[in-house]
């Protein structure tokens, strides 16, 4: 079946084509480079992994109750206008909402993808080339993930958020090869890594943790990237130079946090122009949308901090957001518990997988024992 047949609204192009610019860069230096980024690219060589092999995709998925968590979590639950719904729109309203934050992950990691690939087409340095080769193949394997989450287990898409679609706009738009780390590694990522692990930590259903906690673990390394290469960057920039990256940053993080009310979920569950409205002042409203967003940048606010972007101004920003607090997050300990999280359900898994075969082995052998004949 054709995505295009699972969008609750039309999408607009089949193709969306952002004019590119900048030059591609070629490197003569084959020495070994930065120890940290080859590193960094030793294991994302090492952390490859197959979806289709890793990922237990026979796990059943209710797609009106694709997380398994309580109906508090929905920005309209015990609002007026949540009372006055039966429970088939009830269901709607956790099917659609479960689908947008799913497609918006989707269309996110296929444009991680083709920024991880213009990084390695524009960034000067060869270490840095052979690091972004790599997540190119990590988004690739993370946008297919989602697809099929999506087409087989949840049934429904929706077109990328005119939010999101903008900053990857600004992002593939802009000359300067830097632009695609920040607009990506920071910023798209950055949020991504974080929503990725509130959904992880909160969800009750294994597959979707699955494929949370897999996909964060590559995404950790990410940012990681982001942050080395431009750290190194910045700290030879002008003041001039460093204000246009802030400015950037300053109108992306606006545009996260704009893309998560979500309006084109509510204006696609049949509801009419006031209830519309009634359902956006309770996304606007909502205690637990606030904390959620608050963590959202818990990973992007740290790392710009990191990278060198700590004017008052940029400062200030992030106060009238409400998340100046974040700054104080340790980065590195947030990866090795994304780290350690995929790989402690791996071990989980495959413990639970080999006692079960044992005790099928067991069976088998006391079965034959009865029957077999004696020497």
């Amino acid at each position: 079946m054709s995505t295009h047949d699972l969008y609750a609204i039309p999408s607009e192009l089949s193709t969306w084509d952002v004019e590119a610019a900048g030059a591609a860069r070629f490197t003569w230096e084959y020495d070994e480079g930065r120890d940290r980024m080859l590193s960094l690219y030793q294991k994302g060589k090492d952390k490859q992994w197959d979806s289709a092999k890793r990922i237990d995709w026979d796990l059943e998925v209710d797609p009106y109750n694709v997380l398994g968590v309580p109906d508090q979590t929905l920005a309209i639950y015990g609002s007026p206008l949540w009372e006055r719904m039966d429970d088939r729109q009830r269901a709607d309203v956790r099917l659609h909402n479960a689908s947008w934050q799913f497609s918006q992950f989707l269309h996110g990691e296929q444009g991680a993808m083709i920024c991880s690939a213009r990084i390695v087409e524009s960034v000067p340095d060869l270490d840095s080339k052979f690091y972004a080769a790599t997540q190119t193949m990590d988004e690739a394997r993370h946008a297919e993930t989602y697809a099929r989450f999506l087409q087989e287990k949840v049934g429904l898409a929706y077109p990328i958020n005119p939010h999101l679609k903008a900053l990857l706009d600004n992002t593939l738009s802009d000359s300067r090869w830097d632009m695609p780390y920040l607009g990506m590694q920071v910023l798209i990522e950055g949020l991504a890594l974080a929503a990725f692990g509130v959904m992880r930590d909160i969800t009750t259903k294994p597959l979707p943790k699955q494929i949370l906690a897999y996909v964060m673990q590559d995404e950790a390394r990410h940012v990681a990237f982001g942050r080395m290469a431009l750290r190194d960057h910045y700290a030879q920039l002008g003041e001039a130079e460093l204000r246009e990256r802030e400015d950037f940053v300053i109108e992306g993080c606006y545009l996260m946090r704009d893309r998560l009310r979500g309006r084109e979920t509510w204006e696609t569950l049949g509801l009419n122009k006031a209830e519309v409205a009634e359902a956006m002042e309770c996304v606007d409203r909502s205690e637990y949308l606030r904390i959620f967003r608050s963590l959202l940048f818990s990973r992007i606010v740290p790392c710009v901090k990191d990278i060198g972007l700590w004017s008052p101004r940029l400062q200030q920003a992030y106060a009238d957001m409400g998340v100046l607090e974040m700054a104080g997050q340790d980065l590195d300990r947030l990866m090795r518990q994304d780290e350690d999280i995929a790989e402690r359900l791996d071990a989980e898994r495959f413990a639970a997988e080999e006692a079960e075969r044992q005790a099928e082995v067991a069976e088998t052998v006391a079965m034959g024992g009865t029957d077999s004949p004696r020497p």
